[in-house]
């Protein structure tokens, strides 16, 4: 950990595990520290990042207010799988932030991240460690797939939730839902004590959110194995198989229907039925079905409830790919 906390300080990238996903991490405050991570990803250096911190003490040291009802969040969820976007204080991070005025913010409720954020005593930003666009890692192995064993990763066993934070808009006078997580909309409307705006529900005037991205992993392509993902229903999903006869090979399917399959060479895995244990193994088997050669992945649709919406929204970008 102590080793860990001295690369940061030296303006050295360190792989991290949270809850949601591992983290890429560099010192939030060091401009050229943080360009080590968008040259690592291969991410566009607009594109802002999260900034991991250790509790709610540290938000002062990035943000220069804190709405509220953005303040009602950070007690309710944090530490945990909630980002809040606030306004960024001036000549604080303004390469993490990808140049906006606005700033990103977590305090992750993983033991060793808490640890590793205590250890360093400043700002960590951290995207996923992953290569720009591609699937979160969720296992240490992940990351050093993605990068080599160069890298330090610390290794903090299979994350709990497996998909990324919720974020929220709070520069806005009213908070904005910008991506889904594991949190659902009335989970958060309880705690702020307001309704939460989904990003389509903007005005007009602000739906576009300017030319770049207020936030990480809200692009229309994102998430994406090397597989080309298309998500069917179910029926759509057997009608397919029972065409494909016995030369099937590189395909892969992952569904909560129990499908019948014709070829051996088809790759089968059932989705769980409950949301939360389908968010936290979704990225490792979309990795494991590229580890396997698979060119084509065949996902069933996942439910329309609330509680599956931050699974849709990975989904749904994978497949826009």
């Amino acid at each position: 950990m102590l080793e860990a906390a001295r690369r940061i300080k030296a303006g050295e990238l360190v792989g991290f595990p949270t809850e949601t996903v591992y983290g890429l991490g560099a010192d939030a405050s060091s401009d050229q520290a943080v360009a080590g991570i968008f040259a690592a990803k291969g991410r566009p250096a607009d594109h802002p990042l999260i900034v991991h911190v250790a509790d709610a003490r540290q938000v002062a040291d990035y943000a220069s207010s804190v709405p509220p009802f953005a303040a009602r969040l950070m007690q309710a969820f944090w530490p945990g799988p909630l980002t809040v976007i606030l306004p960024r204080k001036d000549g604080m991070a303004a390469a993490a932030a990808g140049g906006q005025n606005s700033i990103g913010l977590r305090c992750p409720a993983h033991p060793v991240a808490l640890a590793f954020l205590k250890a360093c005593n400043i700002g960590v930003a951290g995207p996923s460690a992953n290569r720009f666009g591609r699937v979160s890692p969720t296992t240490a192995q992940h990351v050093r797939q993605e990068f080599g064993d160069a890298l330090l990763v610390l290794d903090g066993g299979p994350c709990e939730l497996g998909i990324e934070s919720s974020i929220v808009d709070c520069t806005r006078g009213q908070p904005v839902l910008l991506r889904p997580g594991v949190l659902t909309r009335a989970q958060l409307e309880a705690a702020c004590g307001e309704s939460v705006l989904g990003k389509d529900e903007l005005p007009q005037a602000d739906s576009a959110l300017g030319s770049a991205p207020r936030a990480p992993g809200t692009l229309a392509s994102h998430y994406a194995p090397n597989a080309k993902v298309r998500l069917m229903d179910a029926g759509a999903i057997q009608t397919a198989l029972n065409l494909l006869g016995a030369d099937a090979a590189h395909i892969a399917v992952y569904a909560r229907a129990i499908v019948h399959i014709k070829s051996a060479q088809v790759l089968y895995r059932r989705m769980p039925d409950d949301a939360a244990a389908a968010a936290q193994q979704l990225f490792a088997v979309l990795r494991d079905f590229d580890a396997q050669g698979v060119k084509l992945i065949w996902i069933e649709n996942p439910p329309a409830a609330a509680e599956w919406e931050g699974v849709r929204d990975r989904l749904g970008r994978a497949a826009a790919s």
